[in-house]
């Protein structure tokens, strides 16, 4: 039998995210103010072809796999691949944040918006705030770095959203946020995955120092509308 981590995207469809997808049993797609993540059931042609069907965000649309796609589904073009290491942690190392942790709210919306758009930590669509409560840190009364849930399962929930002003960066406030997000959801009974880049090495060793572990590779596709053909 599969792990669920083995394909997160469609396993989060079918579960903790099931009040937000879109679809059949052909395919599965976040609804796009929160996310620009979709899954098929499987490879099957018909399942592929149904991602077709469904609206883009601004984003494109986000597959998450354990292999890169043999082509794309009509319609759409292959936007970009990347490899990511998903990682995992069964506890958290000891450590303290040296900094206050501000529970984030409805308030800080637009802020959240703003700091994932001069950050880049992924996709932070309008409404992504939404899929778990964030927490953040201020700096004079402006947020300069947060972190938060993104994909959840049964028993997994993701870190995700994680980010810190430029201005602010080297004073831990990332790895402070990671510890006390992964915390919250080992309180919950569930285990804390999140994913990086596998180029980015320095990105993954400072989850290792948290507790995270590598449990394997997976392929993210981003899709687009193909243009249409004179």
């Amino acid at each position: 039998m599969k792990h669920p981590l083995d394909r997160p995207v469609w396993s989060a469809l079918n579960s903790g995210w099931a009040h937000l997808a879109r679809g059949d049993e052909r395919a599965l797609q976040l609804d796009p103010a929160y996310g620009p993540f979709a899954a098929a059931a499987s490879d099957a042609p018909e399942n592929l072809a149904a991602l077709s069907e469904f609206p883009l965000s601004v984003d494109g649309m986000w597959l998450q796999e354990g292999a890169a796609l043999a082509a794309p589904p009509p319609g759409l073009m292959i936007e970009r691949t990347a490899i990511v290491a998903q990682m995992i942690a069964d506890a958290v190392r000891p450590g303290e944040p040296a900094f206050e942790i501000t529970p984030l709210t409805e308030a800080d919306a637009l802020a959240m918006q703003e700091l994932a758009a001069r950050t880049k930590p992924g996709p932070f669509a309008q409404r992504t705030h939404e899929l778990s409560p964030f927490i953040g840190v201020k700096h004079e009364g402006r947020l300069i770095a947060m972190a938060g849930e993104r994909m959840q399962l049964h028993d997994y929930a993701e870190v995700s959203g994680v980010c810190t002003d430029p201005d602010h960066r080297g004073r831990g406030y990332a790895a402070g946020l990671m510890r006390a997000v992964a915390r919250r959801i080992l309180a919950r009974g569930k285990t804390p995955f999140l994913h990086a880049y596998a180029a980015n090495t320095g990105a993954i060793r400072l989850y290792e120092t948290i507790g995270f572990r590598v449990r394997r590779e997976t392929v993210v596709t981003v899709l687009r509308r193909a243009p249409d053909e004179p």
